[in-house]
């Protein structure tokens, strides 16, 4: 019982947190914006692991990526649905061994938040690229996006992530 308030306390807490935050998300163009991150050192850390990701991503690191993701993974995808750790680690495999190159990166400035006795939330919009065999790199899509950072034994892992108002433009 107890678990379960602790847990509804810290989704109450990520919702209204959230909805401050995306309020300033419609005026988004690209510019650095303020953060508003209680703790530096927080929004540096996560910022730091932000950058570890993609570059995982980018260069089809599949072993990087799994150590940033908990194996209680949720992933939440306003068009694919719920999947889980395994259902995306068997999804980026697909992908990092496609003809088909996707490059992702941040492209607003993120806020980070921290969630007490937990971790953190990271909260921005990301734009994915694509180069198909022969062709130049061309904007893909643009999804806003919600980490939720456990830090669990001094490790910072990704446990739940929804992903949402995506725009395709191929």
């Amino acid at each position: 019982m107890e678990k379960y308030r602790t847990s509804s306390f810290v989704c109450l807490k990520i919702v209204s947190i959230i909805l401050v935050s995306f309020a300033s998300l419609n005026n988004c163009n690209g510019q650095e914006s303020n953060h508003f991150t209680e703790s530096k050192t927080l929004y540096e850390t996560i910022s730091r692991l932000d950058s570890v990701l993609f570059n995982a991503f980018n260069t089809r690191n599949l072993d990087t990526i799994k150590t940033l993701f908990s194996n209680d993974l949720e992933f939440y995808h306003d068009l694919g649905g719920l999947t889980r750790y395994n259902q995306n680690m068997d999804s980026f495999k697909r992908t990092f061994e496609s003809d088909r190159k996707l490059r992702g990166a941040c492209f607003w400035k993120f806020k980070v938040y921290p969630i007490k006795d937990f971790g953190a939330v990271e909260i921005g919009i990301h734009r994915f690229y694509s180069t198909e065999k022969g062709q130049k790199e061309q904007l893909s899509s643009e999804a806003k996006f919600i980490h939720l950072w456990h830090k669990m034994d001094g490790k910072w892992k990704i446990s739940r992530i929804i992903s949402f108002g995506h725009q395709e433009y191929l």
